[in-house]
């Protein structure tokens, strides 16, 4: 199924791990400097092709559970804003850990088009604790502040979690449930960043949902033929960073040639 954000009926989305926010124990950047790295980005990425960019705040870690203050998402909102300003893409945003709300808010403010939702169905243990659903509190949210608009991308089987406690319900099951509780997009991962996905879990999402399913780890210029055919869009960060390693500045060339394969296919 296409999603309607994007020309492309396979987008392509880049990753922006935005500098460590105010608060944060590896903060070292004020405000302006940690904006002024996204702009710089979001530019390369604009410039190179890709279809779509999304902002996290990966540097953040260790990640609160659920909720961040004030601070991230007041910072959040000014960055959103300088890339979708810059970029004049589609823009999305996850808010580490589980911080569906607040990104829904941060997505509203900013004039961003899409969220991506830890624990949007069912539960999950990750490195933080256990993360409830949200979905029935993030839907009424955002009828509430009328953000009706804003697409909510998610996780399903999340990576950096266990899912014992959902061993019974099957990443097809998961999706078809994302579908039912009114989610915009299924996001599936690798066990890990930078791990892709299995093709059986993609397989397996496709028969069971007729949502967009969105690849978000592991994707890159070795295995996207492979998954190509598989999977209607892709987030990629390591990938398009200086070496692959997630917490490197974007690297052009290394977009380039990805987008130049994409466009092959």
């Amino acid at each position: 199924m296409r999603n309607t954000l994007f020309s492309s009926h396979k987008p392509v989305i880049g990753m922006i791990h935005v500098g460590a926010l105010p608060g944060t124990p590896a903060n070292s950047q004020s405000v302006a400097e940690i904006i002024a790295q996204a702009v710089r980005e979001a530019a390369v990425y604009r410039d190179c092709g890709v279809d779509g960019i999304a902002i996290e705040n990966m540097h953040d870690v260790p990640y609160l559970r659920g909720e961040v203050g004030p601070e991230i998402v007041a910072t959040m909102a000014l960055v959103g804003q300088a890339v979708k300003a810059e970029s004049r893409l589609p823009v999305g945003i996850q808010i580490l850990a589980g911080a569906n709300i607040e990104a829904m808010a941060v997505a509203h403010a900013a004039n961003l088009d899409f969220i991506r939702a830890e624990s949007f169905v069912f539960a999950h243990v990750a490195d933080e604790g256990l993360i409830e659903s949200s979905a029935a509190r993030l839907l009424r949210y955002r009828k509430m502040i009328g953000a009706d608009r804003v697409q909510i991308w998610a996780d399903v089987k999340k990576k950096h979690s266990s899912h014992a406690i959902t061993a019974d319900i099957s990443l097809g099951v998961m999706a078809e449930t994302v579908e039912f509780m009114r989610g915009d997009a299924v996001i599936i991962t690798g066990g890990v960043t930078c791990d892709p996905p299995k093709l059986a879990d993609v397989e397996d999402a496709k028969a069971r949902c007729r949502l967009p399913i969105i690849l978000g780890s592991g994707v890159d210029a070795r295995n996207i033929l492979e998954f190509w055919p598989k999977a209607d869009g892709f987030i990629i960060g390591s990938h398009f960073k200086r070496e692959g390693k997630w917490q490197n500045e974007v690297d052009a060339q290394r977009v380039e040639k990805f987008m130049a394969i994409s466009r092959q296919l």
